[in-house]
C-alpha cells in the first residue's frame, strides 16, 4: 500500500510539472531512503481525484511515525512532512527560471504558479488556516473584517520539553532570512525544507518572495531584503513599495512601521507584505482633498489618520511622500498628546502601503506615534485597557488596514459569554463581564451569535479609533486640516 502511494506522490508531482518525468527515478530513490525502505514493488497509481499531494504526503508521515523513523511530536511530523515535499519542490534555479520565464509573458501567471505550489507543497498551510474563525463588521467607515486566528498550532507539550532541553542555536538568524530555504529545522525554528524564494531586484537590490505560511488573506506574501538591516520608513521604503507595485500590479505592497508598539512582530530584518486582496481601507470613503506640487493628497474617513496620495508621476509622489514624513516626524501637539519626541526618542513614523491602479501609484501614508504614559503603558495610541479584553496586541499593518487578527482565546471565551447570553452560566471571565452585561441588554436569544459578532466588530473599530492620531472630533479634524495645510509649499 505504502508503495502505491509512493508511487502515487511522485507520479502526481510529474503532472503538476513540479519535477521533471526524468527525475522520477532519483526522487523516488531519495523517498525510499527518507521511509528507511529498501525494495519497492508498486502494483498501481492510485486513481482518485479527490487525493491531493497533501492528503498523500500525510500518509507518508503516518508511515514514517509507525515504522518509529520520527517520533509523535508536532514538530517532528511537521519537519518529516516538510522533508518529504521538499522532493517534489523545484529547486531555487528551477523555480526562478520558471517563475520569470511565466513573469514575461504575464506577472500574475508568475505569481499564480509560485502560490498554487506554495499551496500544494504545504508551505502554506491551507488546512490550518481553514480552522480561523471570520466574520465581518458594518461600521462607521465601511465594513470591517474580523478573523480569530487558529491556524497556529498549540504547542506540543513534548516539543516544549525538547526546547528546554535544546542547546541554544543561532542558525537560521530569524525566520525572514534567506538561510531559512531548504533549512530542516529544529525543535524551536519551523520547518522549511519545501520553503522557495523568488528572487526579486528592487531598485538594484536583492530581495526575495515567498507567501506566508499562515496567511490572513489572499495571496498573501512577504518581500524581504537580503541583507539583514532593521525595518526603516523613508524615501527608499516608499521607492521600494512603489517600484513592486510596479513590477506586480495586481498585488498592493506595504510595510509596517519601524518603531516598537506601532511595528510589526519583526523590526530586525527589513520587509514588506502583498497581495491580492481588497482592504477595507481601500474602499474608504474621502473627506476631502487638496493638491501639492500636483499630486492629489487625499484625507480618508478612516479610524486611523490616513492621506492618500495619487499621481502618475512617482518622482513627483516620492518628493511629496518624503516631505510629509519629514513634517509629521517633527510634528507636536501636546492639547492631542502627539510628541515627536521625548528625550532624544523619536515617536512619530508612517504606515505605508502603495497600489498601482491604471498607471497611477496610490500612497497612502498612515500617521503613527509610539508613545507611552503613565495613564496608557502600553500606548497612547494603541489599544486602551477598556478594549483589551478583545485586542491588546500591536495594531501592524494588516489591522491598519481594516482586518482584525484576533487572538486564539477567544474562540473559548466569546462561547462562555455566548452560554451567558442564553442565560447558561450566570458569569464569564472577568475581563468580558462587563461587556457581556452590555450585550445582554440589547440581545434577542434568536441571534446572539449574530449580537456577539457585532460586539467585537464594535470594539475593534474603538481599537483602530485608539490607534488614531488625529481623532475624529472636532478638535482632531481641525488641527488635522491646520497639518495638511502646512504641508503645502
Amino acid at each position: 500500500m505504502i508503495d502505491n502511494i509512493l508511487f502515487t506522490f511522485v507520479k502526481m508531482a510529474i503532472r503538476k510539472q513540479y519535477i521533471n518525468h526524468l527525475d522520477e527515478i532519483v526522487v523516488t530513490n531519495a523517498l525510499l531512503h527518507a521511509l528507511h525502505k529498501e525494495d519497492f514493488n508498486p502494483t498501481e497509481e492510485i486513481k482518485d481525484s479527490s487525493l491531493s499531494l497533501l492528503d498523500l504526503k500525510e500518509t507518508l508521515v503516518e508511515y514514517a511515525l509507525k515504522q518509529r523513523i520520527i517520533e509523535d511530536s508536532t514538530s517532528q511530523k511537521e519537519q518529516f512532512g516538510a522533508y518529504i515535499m521538499s522532493f517534489i519542490t523545484p529547486l531555487p534555479s528551477v523555480l526562478n527560471t520558471t517563475f520569470w520565464e511565466k513573469y514575461a509573458y504575464n506577472p500574475q501567471e508568475a505569481t499564480d504558479y509560485f502560490y498554487t505550489l506554495s499551496q500544494e507543497n504545504d508551505y502554506i498551510k491551507t488546512k490550518d488556516i481553514a480552522k480561523n474563525q471570520q466574520f465581518f463588521y458594518d461600521g462607521k467607515y465601511g465594513t470591517l473584517h474580523i478573523t480569530i486566528n487558529l491556524s497556529k498550532p498549540e504547542k506540543d507539550p513534548k516539543d516544549i520539553v525538547l526546547a528546554s532541553q535544546h542547546q541554544s542555536v543561532n542558525y537560521p538568524v530569524s525566520q525572514l532570512t534567506m538561510t531559512n530555504e531548504g533549512y530542516y529545522g529544529r525543535i524551536n525554528h519551523p520547518a522549511r525544507s519545501q520553503h522557495r524564494l523568488v528572487r526579486v531586484n528592487v531598485n538594484g537590490e536583492n530581495w526575495g518572495l515567498q507567501y506566508s505560511p499562515y496567511a490572513y488573506f489572499n495571496e498573501h506574501c512577504i518581500f524581504l531584503s537580503q541583507d539583514v538591516r532593521p525595518m526603516h520608513i523613508d524615501r527608499a521604503c516608499f521607492s521600494n513599495l512603489l517600484h513592486l507595485v510596479r513590477q506586480f500590479p495586481h498585488y498592493f505592497v506595504g510595510s509596517n512601521a519601524g518603531l516598537p508598539i506601532v511595528g510589526g512582530s519583526i523590526l530586525s530584518h527589513d520587509h514588506y507584505q502583498a497581495g491580492r486582496f481588497t482592504f477595507p481601507m481601500e474602499l474608504a470613503s474621502i473627506d476631502y482633498s487638496v493638491e501639492i506640487k500636483g499630486v492629489k493628497v487625499s484625507v480618508l474617513n478612516w479610524p486611523m489618520t490616513t492621506l492618500r496620495l495619487e499621481s502618475a508621476n512617482k518622482d513627483t509622489l516620492l518628493d511629496v511622500a518624503e516631505h510629509i514624513l519629514s513634517r509629521w516626524k517633527n510634528y507636536t501637539n501636546e492639547d492631542l498628546h502627539i510628541l515627536s519626541h521625548t528625550h532624544g526618542e523619536m515617536h512619530n513614523t508612517i504606515t505605508p502601503i502603495a497600489r498601482l491602479k491604471e498607471n497611477i501609484y496610490e500612497l497612502d501614508l498612515v500617521l503613527r506615534n509610539n508613545r507611552t504614559s503613565e495613564q496608557y503603558p502600553d500606548g497612547i495610541f494603541h489599544p486602551h485597557p477598556e478594549v483589551q479584553h478583545i485586542k491588546k496586541e500591536n495594531i501592524g499593518l494588516i489591522e491598519v488596514m481594516g482586518l482584525a487578527i484576533l487572538p486564539p482565546r477567544l474562540k473559548s471565551e466569546l462561547q462562555e459569554v455566548e452560554e451567558y447570553l442564553l442565560g447558561k452560566q450566570t458569569q464569564v471571565a472577568a475581563i468580558h463581564q462587563e461587556w457581556a452585561e452590555h450585550l445582554a441588554k440589547g440581545t434577542d436569544r434568536l441571534s446572539v451569535r449574530q449580537e456577539i459578532e457585532r460586539g467585537v466588530g464594535e470594539v475593534f473599530e474603538k481599537v483602530l479609533e485608539h490607534a488614531g492620531v488625529f481623532k475624529r472630533d472636532e478638535q482632531g479634524q481641525r488641527a488635522l486640516k491646520d497639518f495638511v495645510e502646512s504641508l503645502k509649499w
